[in-house]
Order: C-alpha cells, then sequence, then structure tokens
C-alpha cells in the first residue's frame, strides 16, 4: 500500500508540502517495509507514504518504492540505518573491504583505523569495483546519516570491548534478564535500554579506568552531539571520545569511521533530522496492527493518518469529543 499524491495527502491533513522541510524516512519492521516523511525540526508527525507486509529491505524493493513515490520529482534528503544507505548507493551487504560509499576506507586494515584519516575518495560507484553492485539509487549529498544508529553503533563497540570477566559487565546481564547472553556481548541494545543505563548510577559506579573514561565520553557526546541541540564544542567532544574508543581497544566499525573522517558530513544540529521520531512511528504502527490483528487493508494506514488529523491542534472539527467530568 502505497500513497501516489503527496501534495493531495499533505493538504487533507492541513500541511504545506515544501520538499526541503520534509526528509524521507526508510525502515523495516519485523514483517513490513515502511516509508514516511519526517518534518526537519520534528514539528509535525510523521507522515506515512507506504506500508508493505512481508517486504524486505532489498535493493529491488527500495528501488520499487522510490519509483512508486516519484521520488525524481520531490528529491527529499533520505534518512535511514546504513543497511538503507548501503543498498541506496548500490553497496554489497555483509563484512566487505570496502562499505564506505565516500571513500575507499579499508574495513580489514586494522592497523591503519583510528590514525589515517584521509582516505582516496571514490570517483564514481561502478558496478562491480570496490563493492559495488548495483546502480546507486540516489545521490551521495541527499543522504543523511541517522543520529540514532549512530549511538547504537557507539554502544555496540563499547560494550564488545568491555572486560567480560568485569563487574561492570556482568551487572548488565543481571539489569536486563530478558535480553539474551549472545546479545549483551554483541552490545545489542535498543535506545530505552540504553537510557536506562546513561540514568543508572550503579553502572556508573562500577566501570573502572579506561571504561570508565570511554563511558563519560560516550555520555558527553550523546548528550551535545546526538541530541536534540548540538554544543559548540561538538567536535572537540567527538575527538575525545574517538581517541579514548582507540585506547580502550573497540574496532572501528563504519559508524565510528563516518565521526572519524566524514565529521562534516553531519549535520551542525543532529537533532533536526534525527531519525528518534521514525522509531516512535514503530510503536505507533506496532499498535494499529495489533487493533487490526495482523489482517492488512487498506484502512489501517487512513486509520493512522485520521489520528494525526484529530491531534493537529490548529485544526478545527464540525464534531467536538465530549468529555466526561471527572
Amino acid at each position: 500500500m502505497f500513497c501516489y499524491d503527496v501534495d493531495g495527502l499533505m493538504n487533507a491533513l492541513g500541511i504545506k508540502h515544501d520538499p526541503q522541510e520534509w526528509r524521507l524516512f526508510i525502515d523495516s519492521l519485523k514483517l513490513s517495509l515502511m516509508a514516511l516523511l519526517l518534518h526537519n525540526g520534528n514539528q509535525h508527525s510523521s507522515i506515512p507514504f507506504r506500508h508493505a507486509f512481508h517486504m524486505k529491505e532489498t535493493y529491488e524493493n527500495l528501488k520499487q518504492l522510490l519509483n512508486k513515490l516519484e521520488y525524481s520529482k520531490c528529491g527529499w534528503y533520505i534518512c535511514g540505518d546504513l543497511k538503507v544507505v548501503s543498498l541506496l548507493m548500490g553497496r554489497q551487504l555483509g563484512y566487505m573491504k570496502y562499505c564506505c560509499f565516500l571513500c575507499e576506507w579499508d574495513s580489514r586494515g586494522k592497523t591503519l583505523h583510528y590514525l589515517k584519516r584521509n582516505w582516496p575518495q571514490r570517483k564514481s560507484l561502478r558496478v562491480g569495483e570496490k563493492n559495488g553492485q548495483h546502480p546507486a539509487l540516489t545521490e551521495w549529498h541527499k543522504i543523511l546519516l541517522p543520529p540514532l544508529h549512530i549511538k547504537l553503533g557507539l554502544m555496540k563497540n563499547f560494550v564488545k570491548a568491555m572486560d567480560r570477566t568485569g563487574s561492570a559487565f556482568k551487572y548488565l546481564a543481571k539489569k536486563f534478564p530478558r535480553l539474551s547472553e549472545a546479545k549483551i556481548k554483541e552490545g545489542v541494545f535498543v535506545v530505552p535500554q540504553i537510557r536506562k543505563i546513561f540514568r543508572d548510577d550503579m553502572f556508573n559506579n562500577l566501570l573502572q579506568g579506561d571504561e570508565k573514561k570511554v563511558w563519560d565520553a560516550f555520555r558527553l557526546v550523546s548528550a551535545n552531539f546526538l541530541a536534540k541541540i548540538g554544543a559548540e564544542n561538538y567536535k572537540e567532544l567527538i575527538e575525545d571520545m574517538l581517541s579514548l574508543y582507540h585506547k580502550l581497544g573497540c574496532n572501528m566499525s563504519l559508524k565510528i569511521h563516518m565521526l572519524h573522517s566524514y565529521l562534516d558530513f553531519f549535520s551542525d544540529n543532529c537533532g533536526m533530522v534525527s531519525d528518534e521520531h521514525g522509531e516512535y512511528f514503530h510503536q505507533e504502527i506496532a499498535t494499529m496492527e495489533k487493533r487490526y490483528q495482523g489482517k492488512w487493508s487498506t484502512s489501517m494506514l487512513a486509520d493512522y493518518c485520521w489520528t494525526l488529523a484529530r491531534n493537529a491542534p490548529e485544526q478545527l472539527h464540525k464534531r467536538q469529543a465530549k468529555r466526561s467530568p471527572k
């Protein structure tokens, strides 16, 4: 199910559609693939344009999605996790040697990680060269790197570098008993869990030495760069964090490489283009799917869009909700 009249839907919701003020967010749920528009500055609710059951994130599916939405006419910026970005740029998936779509960064040359910052720039994204598998579906400058997934990657690399025999690492298993041991060892946490750890004084007190320094630096970067309002000295905070990550022995992932070599590629205020509102849609649409008991119909997205119209405080409705006296 998709919407082919973007302007018509926005007008029906009472919202002016300016492609420069919106970004296209693409992500997948357990059973579906979705695409929605997020407002830059997050002053409006998420606007869904496509929701497909039993469809995975593949190059062909994303190509079909952009064609149905007539992306070439609107030209929104695209926000998604690094798997979506790789598919949009026609890259191969998995543990590749040249996984960066901006340069020829060698993901397997660990001796140069954290030391070499300037890598040869990509002159083209040709198919069959440097892990190129398909033609790119959009321009590289139309990509917005999601700060929320950057935070998840930083958390993952930190936990994987922790001392597994230490009291701080063992405390994570006690704090999240429903989380499997394999996920804890791999540092697979979601944002609500990371927020709980940030507020946990016990975990903070159990950390010692370099782990304590890295954790404090990670929290500063999360609060002053990956949050709603970025600090003026965010570049210094990131440089300090990366040096501590290197000292602790954290492996450099693609997300850390982007912070290390392409910090200017990020927006000065990541909160303005955060993908957190897209994650909120995950929760809202999951509730909607339970209401329809997994039976797909054209009414589901219409029902969700109607909730957006009702939640708009500036809109006037003929029928007012009757509230019972307390």
